[in-house]
């Protein structure tokens, strides 16, 4: 494995700048997801690394040493795409075995079926090497091209959306299986995403991109409670942070030029059978948990509750801001 850094990286595809002096920094075995909507620049950033695009300015440095210029081929990269591509004539056995067989790897036959099956195991399709990959289901074919990938031994992983295609169930097990490997490999990866429970379960550190720029790179955690702006901060959480006039609700201290608050659920206190200053619109029932959609005076909010709380549409409750977060009219970040 290798660490890799962008310095300055700058790509234009006609009048549009998909990436506006983008700086990055890999560390060698680390986790790291770029999280955007589409179009931030998200694939454009792993076509850069893995030379399909070249950039109009800039270095990419894969473990030390400037891999711009270089075809990729050069570059000891393996890239997972969100479709499966795999070879439909061939068995998952062949395709698992395929990027083995280049003549610039001189594998011998033995060593190329020890990899192979050994990480057939470990993405656990080992069951299936004698089936076409006609015959695989989603998950199972999405195994296949993530083993396929991990069977090269490649300086850096990239991957661009691989789950977004399956189901939620198998999407939640191959997040598992996917952060499981990668530990046991201590391989340096990069997973592209514009699904926030992805970045938030899997990724060491989270890359916040939008429109072309990268926002914040932080943990999980700090993405999460300390963001550098409203866009940011509107990245992650679920239910999404609720943005409001300074003024709207009692509690918290505004500092010196807040324009906006953002609350979310755990920046809300809910009081029944308070002076009101709030009304309950509807109500989502999800088993372990209520959604509330809440009216306070002309602004709508969603916040998580208790579902054993004893309210209903059209009652009036007390809200109270506790430490919620604080922008300026630029939209950045007050302490």
């Amino acid at each position: 494995m290798a660490d890799v850094v962008l310095r300055n990286l700058n790509k234009r595809f006609g009048d549009t700048q998909a990436l506006s002096d983008l700086d990055l920094s890999i560390r060698d075995g680390e986790f790291v997801v770029l999280l955007g909507p589409t179009g931030a620049g998200k694939t454009t950033t792993l076509r850069l690394i893995a030379g399909l695009e070249k950039p109009d300015g800039g270095r990419i440095e894969i473990g030390g040493h400037n891999v711009a210029a270089e075809a990729p081929a050069e570059r000891d990269v393996a890239f997972v795409f969100q479709q499966y591509s795999l070879y439909p004539h061939m068995t998952v056995y062949e395709n698992l075995a395929f990027p083995l067989k280049a003549p610039v790897r001189k594998l011998g036959a033995e060593e190329i079926d020890r990899r192979v099956r050994e990480v057939a195991r470990m993405v656990r399709i080992d069951h299936k090497l004698e089936n076409r990959s006609t015959r695989l289901s989603g998950g199972e074919m999405q195994r296949v091209a993530i083993g396929r990938a991990l069977v090269r031994r490649p300086a850096i992983y990239l991957m661009d959306e691989p789950l977004s295609s399956l189901d939620a169930k198998l999407r939640a097990e191959l997040r598992l299986e996917l952060k499981r490997i990668q530990k046991e490999l201590g391989s340096t990866l990069l997973y592209v995403t514009h699904d926030q429970v992805e970045a938030m379960t899997m990724a060491d550190r989270i890359g916040i991109v939008a429109e072309g720029r990268l926002m914040q790179v932080g943990t999980p955690r700090e993405i999460y409670g300390n963001p550098a702006n409203l866009h940011v901060a509107a990245r992650l959480g679920q239910p999404h942070i609720n943005l409001l006039p300074a003024d709207l609700l009692p509690g918290g201290q505004p500092p010196a030029g807040t324009k906006t608050v953002g609350a979310r659920t755990e920046h809300l206190d809910i009081t029944v059978g308070k002076e009101a200053n709030a009304e309950i619109d509807w109500i989502e029932h999800l088993g372990d948990q209520n959604h509330l959609h809440i009216r306070a005076g002309d602004h709508k909010l969603v916040t998580l509750a208790d579902p054993y709380l004893a309210i209903a549409p059209g009652d009036r409750i007390s809200l109270t801001l506790r430490d919620p977060l604080y922008f300026d009219a630029a939209g950045q970040r007050l302490s």
